[in-house]
């Protein structure tokens, strides 16, 4: 193991035990805010340090067994020890991988509830046909994880298509998983519109928002202009005889949410600023890092069929993410939720890029 990375790790376990003595005392114990505070820290690093004092145990073992080859003549000792030695060196091996990855900074908003914004681009009613299509594939997988599912707002076309859908994902660890469905998403098909049984390409914008709290993004009343006014388009029986549609614009940056699922003006205006929060949140995370500017341009484009990370291909039942270079021949199961094979992929790959900066 190189020197750089022991010595971050004795500093985590000095980490470890610095907060092990602490929540022994009665300043700490005794205050439930400060112990819980202590202990979620500790409970963060626990996995690292129980694997690093694993690691060192093995090592000892090693040097041991090396030992014995090195100063004994008995056969069966020397064979005993080098059984051994070739264990324990695949064990240190895998230890130090697992480490490495243990090692690898956490993104802060990986626990984080979601809002996903679903935008039909280039293919006008079948770009709208296939937002949908992405919303009841993230509706099935979030079903799958035991996530749960709320709408924010929506924008339905006639043949029940979204030219835009926002909803919030609430449940374990959603922002890990989702956050690499951001960017632009292109399917391959017939249309149900098309007469002549053509293939037709569309493209549909996927944004992936970290759920921001009041403690993130602080939103000043005063900068806040909020107008009523009446929904349109399908919904409930009172939705389009009342005022209760809601836009809320934020003054200081010009960014403007609306919202008209519910018949409640309160509820909409409720997850107008919810939405409103998660957009600032990106902008502040935009703001704080050029790369974090660069990804969200990314993840967005101009919903152009050209900008792609995914081709749905459903002539040939194949996914293709354009990241990653992986190609899966089971689209019908991916578009019923069956997504974590594709997740698990883009996670294995992100982990391995940042590999190589450890």
């Amino acid at each position: 193991m190189e020197r750089v990375m022991h010595d971050k790790l004795l500093a985590v376990v000095e980490e470890y035990e610095r907060l092990s003595r602490a929540m022994a005392t009665v300043e700490v114990a005794s205050n439930p805010d400060s112990y819980r505070r202590h202990a979620k820290a500790q409970a963060e690093i626990a996995n690292l340090v129980s694997c690093f004092r694993q690691y060192e145990i093995n090592s000892r073992r090693l040097a041991e067994a090396e030992q014995i080859l090195r100063e004994e003549d008995d056969p069966e000792l020397l064979q005993m020890a080098e059984a051994e030695k070739h264990d324990l060196a695949g064990s240190l091996e895998q230890l130090e991988a697992d480490l490495k990855l243990l090692l690898l900074p956490k993104d802060p908003n990986d626990a984080k509830n979601t809002i996903v914004e679903i935008r039909a681009g280039t293919g006008g009613e079948e770009a709208a046909l296939f937002a949908a299509d992405l919303f009841r594939m993230y509706s099935r997988y979030s079903e799958i994880q035991g996530w749960r599912i709320e709408t924010l707002n929506s924008n339905t076309t006639g043949l029940g298509g979204f030219k835009e859908i926002i909803f919030k994902v609430t449940g374990h660890n959603v922002y890990s998983q989702l956050k690499y469905e951001a960017g632009v998403h292109r399917v391959q098909r017939v249309p149900q519109t098309e007469a002549q049984g053509r293939i037709h390409t569309s493209a549909v914008t996927v944004a992936i928002l970290p759920e921001a709290e009041e403690v993130d993004v602080q939103i000043d009343q005063n900068d806040l202009q909020i107008d009523v006014y009446r929904s349109s388009g399908p919904g409930g029986q009172s939705v389009n005889t009342t005022d209760s549609a809601v836009r809320v614009t934020h003054v200081p940056t010009g960014l403007v949410v609306t919202c008209q699922d519910e018949k409640s003006q309160l509820k909409n205006k409720v997850k107008a600023i919810s939405i409103l929060r998660a957009r600032l949140l990106a902008r502040k995370m935009e703001e704080e890092a050029s790369q974090r500017s660069a990804e969200r341009k990314s993840q967005v484009g101009s919903g152009d069929r050209s900008q792609r990370i995914r081709t749905y291909n459903f002539p040939q039942n194949r996914l293709t993410d354009h990241r990653i270079n992986l190609t899966l021949y089971q689209l019908d199961g991916i578009m019923e939720g069956e997504l974590q094979p594709v997740v698990d992929a883009l996670v294995t790959a992100d982990r391995a890029a940042r590999l190589t900066h450890v």
